[in-house]
C-alpha cells in the first residue's frame, strides 16, 4: 500500500465530509469605484426548502474607506412575486474598534445579515441586485460586493 502525505489526506477527508451549502458570489470593481449606476446582479437557485436560509451582503474595502457604513439599495426577485426594494444601511466601523470586519494590511472585509433572522426561502430562482446609495458618486476605495446565501445549521 502506498503512503499518502499527511496534508493530501487530511485535505481528501475535510473535502468529502463537508458539503457546499451555499451561494456566495462578489463583483469586482476594477478602479476601485463603485458608481451607483453599476447594480451588480447574483442569481442563483433554491431547491432545498426543508431548511432556513442567512441571508448577507459580501462588502471589501480599503483602509481609505471615508464611511463607517454603507448604504444599499437591495431589489429581492422571488420566485413568482414581484421585485422589492429595500433601502439597508450596514455598519462597518464604530468609534471604540474601528472597522469591525476582518481585515489584513489595508483591505477590510465585512460579511452583514440582512435578514436578522433566518428565512425560509421557495424553491426556485432569486435575484438580487445591489445599488450602493451613498452621498459619494463613485463611491472610492471599494473593491468588491457581493450576496451569500447559504443554509442555517441545525
Amino acid at each position: 500500500m502506498k503512503k499518502i502525505p499527511g496534508f493530501l489526506l487530511v485535505a481528501m477527508v475535510l473535502s468529502s465530509c463537508q458539503t457546499l451549502d451555499v451561494f456566495e458570489k462578489n463583483v469586482f470593481f476594477p478602479d476601485h469605484q463603485w458608481s451607483a449606476s453599476n447594480k451588480p446582479s447574483f442569481t442563483f437557485a433554491i431547491e432545498d426548502t426543508t431548511v432556513a436560509y442567512h441571508i448577507s451582503v459580501i462588502f471589501r474595502h480599503e483602509d481609505a474607506y471615508h464611511f463607517n457604513n454603507l448604504w444599499l439599495n437591495i431589489t429581492t426577485q422571488a420566485p413568482g412575486d414581484t421585485a422589492r426594494t429595500q433601502l439597508v444601511n450596514i455598519t462597518l466601523a464604530d468609534n471604540k474598534k474601528g472597522w469591525l470586519g476582518t481585515g489584513m494590511d489595508d483591505v477590510f472585509d465585512h460579511r452583514s445579515r440582512v435578514t436578522r433572522l433566518p428565512v425560509k426561502l421557495k424553491k426556485g430562482n432569486y435575484t438580487f441586485i445591489l445599488q450602493q446609495h451613498m452621498r459619494e458618486e463613485p463611491l472610492q476605495y471599494v473593491l468588491n460586493a457581493g450576496i451569500r446565501v447559504e443554509k442555517v445549521k441545525p
